[in-house]
């Protein structure tokens, strides 16, 4: 058989000794590249071998930390590994969603994700990372419309008597929300836009606070998740008129949809996500993501994911990929129709 070597020699001699070298290191980079590919696929195999941080841009109690820990325990049992749900509240998420996007790829930080994510990306005019691509989706968790309540005693107890009332009296009603650039206040602009109706926004520093403003005849209107206003409503302290949801909601199941009520092309989700940096193995992604469709399918964690007034629903990385996408080029317009400023 003949020597291979003086074949490669003669190879380098008319390549000359620069373009061999080049053409040597060009083997040895690609042969590294394969090398640290298998050996990241291998570990990838092995994952996780020790715990999950799940990063939450919120603090401890509101929806999108309730709806972490939820998942929480199931996807530990799953994964074999325990799942810590870490609060790092802060302009409005923006602070956890830099961290996790900045961390290392490797799936042992995860990102909550909710629709202050999309909003964020709306409202501030320049983010340290990007919203989209510097993070590798995983799964939907779940989705929740929100409520439209009223004083008791407003005169319209339905869609369209408060439509008239609103168009009879232009610039007399307000619209309370837990403060400029939430999803709230968003829900309430887009109401205005979609009716061409002229009521003034009024923010309120939280929640509770918008609550009690409505309660003590400050404002006429507040648009609040279900689970946070529903007891006031089965109290008759407060009146629902319509649900932001494509359907309705099952905790408040006599309550119609905008679309059912009059107002077609009226919808506000609000959602939540599961997330990693972006880069993170595939075989880390595709195993997360079957133990959340998993778990999202159980009939335990659906009825907990109800009690927040959600529903679950899981996707692809894809499909979380392109709604983000979505919800951040609707908001945008719905910002700039609104003439609300960016931080």
């Amino acid at each position: 058989m003949p020597s291979r070597k003086p074949a490669a020699q003669h190879i380098g001699a008319r390549l000359g000794p620069a373009r061999a070298a080049s053409l040597g290191m060009c083997v040895c980079v690609t042969a590294i590249a394969i090398l640290g590919a298998s050996i990241s696929s291998a570990g990838a195999q092995d994952w996780p071998t020790r715990p999950i941080r799940l990063v939450v841009g919120a603090a401890a109690g509101g929806g999108t930390d309730i709806s972490a820990r939820l998942i929480a325990q199931p996807l530990a049992e799953l994964l074999g590994q325990a799942v810590v749900v870490e609060n790092r509240a802060g302009a409005a998420g923006t602070t956890a969603a830099e961290a996790v996007a900045k961390s290392p790829k490797d799936g042992y930080t995860a990102y909550m994700m909710s629709n202050a994510h999309a909003i964020s990306a709306v409202m501030y005019k320049s983010l340290r990372y990007d919203p989209i691509n510097d993070f590798q989706m995983v799964s939907m968790v779940a989705t929740a419309g929100l409520v439209l309540v009223a004083a008791p005693a407003f005169p319209a107890s339905d869609l369209a008597g408060v439509l008239a009332a609103l168009r009879a009296n232009p610039g007399k009603f307000n619209f309370g929300s837990a403060g400029v650039g939430t999803t709230q206040h968003f829900a309430g602009e887009l109401m205005k836009q979609t009716a061409g109706l002229d009521i003034t926004h009024v923010p309120y520093r939280s929640t509770p606070a918008a609550v009690t403003g409505l309660r003590a005849g400050e404002v006429e209107f507040v648009f609040e998740l279900v689970q946070t206003v529903q007891g006031q409503i089965q109290m008759g302290e407060l009146k629902a008129i319509a649900v932001t949801s494509p359907k309705r909601n099952p905790m408040l199941a006599d309550v119609p949809t905008f679309i059912e009520a009059g107002m077609p092309g009226y919808e506000v989700t609000s959602w939540y996500g599961l997330a990693f940096p972006a880069g993170t193995a595939a075989a880390v992604v595709q195993k997360t993501n079957k133990a959340m469709q998993e778990l999202l399918g159980r009939a335990s964690v659906a009825k907990q994911v109800l009690n927040l007034g959600a529903l679950v629903h899981s996707s692809t990385p894809d499909e979380l990929k392109t709604h983000i996408g979505g919800e951040i080029a609707k908001w945008k317009v719905v910002r700039e129709k609104a003439g609300i400023e960016q931080l």
